[in-house]
């Protein structure tokens, strides 16, 4: 099976409870069938700035954004593909080039050093981006189990199920165990539904029999609010705690 680097489709989010889950997968059975790749654990590296101008900028919801990440589907070796992936959204489009590199090598990539890179468009798209954005370094490690389904009448219409979504800002690499944060709310289920364009008519129905609304859910953006904003904003406290009391000590002198 070759494998795609090149995506422009719309990504439709919902969160569901388990009873809804099954529901749905109950329904979608005469239209949909499972990925061949069954289910997987994927693991993802994102990449930002020192002040995390990336996801601050996505959380903003501006009509472009883009992010770069490694993604693997599997635990890996340093010497295992991995891919780093360059993904942008105008306009409600999702558009994701990706290239396969060692994952050794895509860590050295990444990390600036330009003679890792492949010598192709995507992977000029990628220098760029990097070149672009100044240095960049590993922000945090994001995992997810994932069911995947795609429809037997147009193989482009796909519904994956994420849940045991774990992020961490220690031991970032693709060859690790999974452990983390959790990101979801208790009991609930992060639906992805992936089109190139309209949606069919038989899943729209489903989905208001089910009464399932889209949702805007970022798992870098709700990692950024639940675990890196919270300890930023511990650290600023502690600095300008310890910068009034250095000021203070001086101030208190006598003269």
């Amino acid at each position: 099976m070759a494998i795609q680097t090149v995506f422009r489709r719309y990504e439709l989010k919902y969160l569901l409870t388990e009873a809804q889950k099954e529901q749905i997968l109950q329904e979608m059975a005469l239209h949909m069938k499972p990925d061949p790749y069954g289910e997987t654990v994927i693991r993802n590296v994102y990449y930002d700035t020192e002040d995390y101008r990336l996801i601050r900028r996505s959380m903003e919801k501006p009509r472009y954004k883009e992010k770069i990440r490694l993604r693997s589907y599997r635990r890996v070796g340093k010497q295992s593909s991995v891919f780093v992936e360059l993904k942008k959204k105008y306009h409600g489009v999702v558009y994701k080039r990706r290239a396969s590199v060692p994952q050794e090598e895509a860590f050295r990539w990444l990390g600036g050093d330009r003679s890792c890179r492949p010598e192709t468009q995507i992977g000029a798209e990628v220098d760029y981006f990097l070149s672009y954005y100044g240095p960049l370094r590993p922000a945090l490690f994001l995992s997810y189990r994932r069911e995947a389904y795609f429809s037997k009448e147009d193989p482009n219409f796909r519904v994956t199920f994420d849940d045991t979504i774990l992020c961490r800002q220690r031991d970032i690499s693709l060859d690790s165990e999974v452990y983390g944060t959790e990101l979801l709310p208790e009991g609930k289920v992060l639906m992805e539904i992936k089109c190139a364009g309209g949606m069919p008519l038989w899943m729209t129905h489903l989905l208001s029999r089910q009464q399932v609304y889209k949702t805007s859910f970022s798992k870098y953006g709700t990692a950024y609010e639940k675990l890196i904003y919270p300890r930023l904003r511990t650290q600023t406290k502690n600095c300008n705690e310890e910068a009034t009391d250095y000021v203070g000590s001086f101030v208190s002198r006598p003269v």
